[in-house]
Parts: C-alpha cells; structure tokens; sequence
C-alpha cells in the first residue's frame, strides 16, 4: 500500500518521516477558501483536510493508495486567524495573541482509496502567550518567519519564544498532530 501526503508543508513532511519512511508528496490543488468558518473549529479543519485529500486521491481511482490530508489553523475569540497576507495583517495577529490563551486545531483526512473510504479527525491544543511589546512584534515579523504560518507564529522556530504554556499536541501546533495521525494509520 503506497502512503501519499497531500502537502507541500516542509514541516508536515519532516513530521510524517517519523512516523513512515517510504511516502510520496503531492501537493493538493484544493481551494480551502471553498470551505467557510461557521463557528465550529473542528468541523471546518477537518472539511479542508478532507478536502485537500480528496483532490488529490481523484488522480488515482481504483488505486491501492492511501492519502494523507491536514489543515492547520489558530483560532481566538471565534476568529480563525490563517496565514497572513502580509506584515500588518501578521502585526494584528500577534497583537491578538499577546498575553492571551488561543487555540490551535489540526483536521486529519484520510483517503483510502481502493475502498473509498475517508477517516476524518482532529486535534486542539490550547497556547498562552506572553505579553509581547511592540518592539518584539516588529522583530519578529522582521525575520520572515510569521508570514507563511498560522496565526503568524511558528512554535517551532523564533515564535517559540513568545509561548508561555501549551496545553496539549505540541506537534499539532507545529502543524501535523503525530500521535493522532498515528492511531489513525495503524488500521492500514
């Protein structure tokens, strides 16, 4: 049974080689800005990663393929805070953030193909942050890091800093839940 993972994420593929060696990439066309926020985290990450996976399992009907989706994404006080489109956007974000508890969700789809079934489930970790300054907030966007991550912040690299506690999967908030995605893969 060939693996295949449905993103381009550098992290997500460095996480997924913990857990399976032999795996390929492919990168999902799927339009995640299909899917609308209705106020349920769980529900909306897992519909996107369902979705990225689905577009790419389409390319392999009746094929001994399994397909791995994700979706990660930060949410406060009912707002889902993505990538940002820029560095004020990522600015409003960390400020958001700052000294406040936030939560991460990550949506797992599962494709397999050969008996079109799709597994679906989630992960939530809840991160407090420190009171961030201006000045740091500015620093911080300086180095680039914030503008292709969730939230604006990767916990993995110099945004770990501003976390003061998780509660939870730290590999969620990195943006691949390993635990879960585990459980989920030994039924294969």
């Amino acid at each position: 049974m060939e693996i295949i993972l449905a993103s381009a994420s550098e992290r997500r593929k460095e996480l997924l080689k913990r857990i399976i060696n032999d795996y390929e990439v492919i990168t999902s066309d799927f339009d995640e800005s299909e899917v609308e926020f209705h106020g349920n985290e769980a529900e909306y990450v897992m519909k996107i990663a369902e979705g990225k996976s689905l577009a790419v399992a389409k390319k392999f009907s009746n094929s001994n393929k399994i397909v791995i989706g994700c979706d990660t994404a930060v949410f406060f006080e009912n707002n889902v805070l993505g990538k940002p489109k820029n560095s004020q956007d990522a600015f409003e974000m960390l400020s958001m953030l700052s000294g406040n508890i936030h939560k991460v969700y990550s949506g797992l789809a599962i494709v397999d193909i050969s008996k079109n079934i799709v597994k679906k489930d989630y992960v939530c970790t809840e991160v407090k942050f420190s009171k961030l300054s201006t000045d740091q907030i500015l620093n911080y966007i300086k180095t680039g890091e914030p503008m292709d991550k969730a939230g604006a912040y990767g916990i993995q690299g110099y945004g770990g800093i501003f976390v003061e506690k998780i509660h939870g999967c730290y590999y969620n908030v990195v943006g691949l839940p390993i635990n879960k995605l585990y459980g989920m893969l030994k039924e294969y």
